[in-house]
């Protein structure tokens, strides 16, 4: 018996000592750095860099009650609720389509996928160019069928759908590769079965693959929620948050409070304000789709 436990006590140590390089990192780089900000979040001015006065929830209440911090707030939900449904659903269906025996399957999935792996600055830089509204490829092309030409990022009612637009095409093809995985998990013996009882494709889809995929789903609406919740390059490179703020979201107005205005006090509060919109948006999303597959 004391063998046993000795043997149970060396098995700890060594995995302790195995996690050790993991604990130390997310301590010093993840745990501190929310408790500094958290401890920033009650002071007003820089109380990481410079001098600061301590104002317990002021800040707090400050952006509660700030009109423009709402209004991004909003406009960050919105463009993530948009970008995230307008990735997953059409991934969906060219997964499903591209799980099929079609020509030049791979070629198709690699084209798709590509966009995901360049980075956003090459992005913002090429479609920058694209949407100009004076020399731009995609306004040339409108000139020539006689259609309207559009200041796709420079008017308010069209800048914030354009970007959802491009970060849509940017995404899309992680979240069909994601959805192929899934879809090859799923026994093939569920299809032969519904397909001797005469279902349809649409129907084995929607009553098969669909169902089973809802951990896949939930995987990649958090996943993709909380990103673009958090998004700050989109707006930053394609638009400054203009015009108008139509395009400011929430983490570009942090950053401009902190590293703009130096009110770091401020920021830290309205960060912690997003970090609990965030548990609670995904709280919900895991009530709503964290559903128990059996195959």
């Amino acid at each position: 018996m004391k063998s046993l436990k000795n043997w149970r006590t060396r098995q700890a140590l060594l995995a302790y000592a195995l996690l050790s390089p993991a604990i130390a990192y997310f301590a010093l780089y993840f745990f501190y750095p929310i408790v500094m900000e958290l401890w920033a979040s009650f002071y007003r001015g820089q109380p990481l860099i410079g001098q600061a006065h301590f104002v317990g929830f002021d800040n707090y209440l400050e952006a509660l009650g700030d009109p423009r911090v709402r209004a991004a707030f909003i406009r960050t939900i919105i463009f993530s609720v948009a970008t995230t449904v307008l990735t997953l659903v059409p991934a969906l269906g060219l997964a499903a389509i591209l799980s099929g025996p079609i020509k030049a399957r791979d070629a198709i999935r690699a084209i798709i996928f590509f966009p995901y792996i360049i980075s956003f600055v090459i992005v913002a830089l090429m479609w920058k160019s694209i949407l100009d509204p004076y020399s731009g490829i995609l306004n040339s092309v409108l000139t020539y069928l006689h259609l309207p030409t559009q200041n796709w990022l420079s008017t308010p009612s069209a800048a914030l759908r354009t970007m959802i637009g491009i970060v849509v095409w940017k995404d899309i093809g992680y979240a069909m590769l994601i959805y192929i995985a899934g879809i090859q998990g799923i026994p093939q013996h569920l299809y032969e079965a519904a397909s001797l009882d005469g279902a349809t494709r649409f129907q084995m889809f929607t009553k098969i693959t669909v169902p089973l995929l809802v951990p896949t789903t939930l995987f990649l609406a958090v996943i993709s929620t909380i990103a673009h919740l958090q998004d700050i390059t989109s707006p930053m490179l394609l638009t400054g948050g203009g015009p108008a703020d139509a395009t400011r979201l929430y983490s570009l107005h942090v950053y401009e409070t902190a590293f703009t205005q130096l009110n770091i006090g401020y920021a830290s509060a309205l960060s912690f304000l997003m970090l609990i919109a965030i548990m609670i948006i995904t709280y919900l999303q895991f009530r709503l789709l964290n559903k128990e597959v059996v195959y």
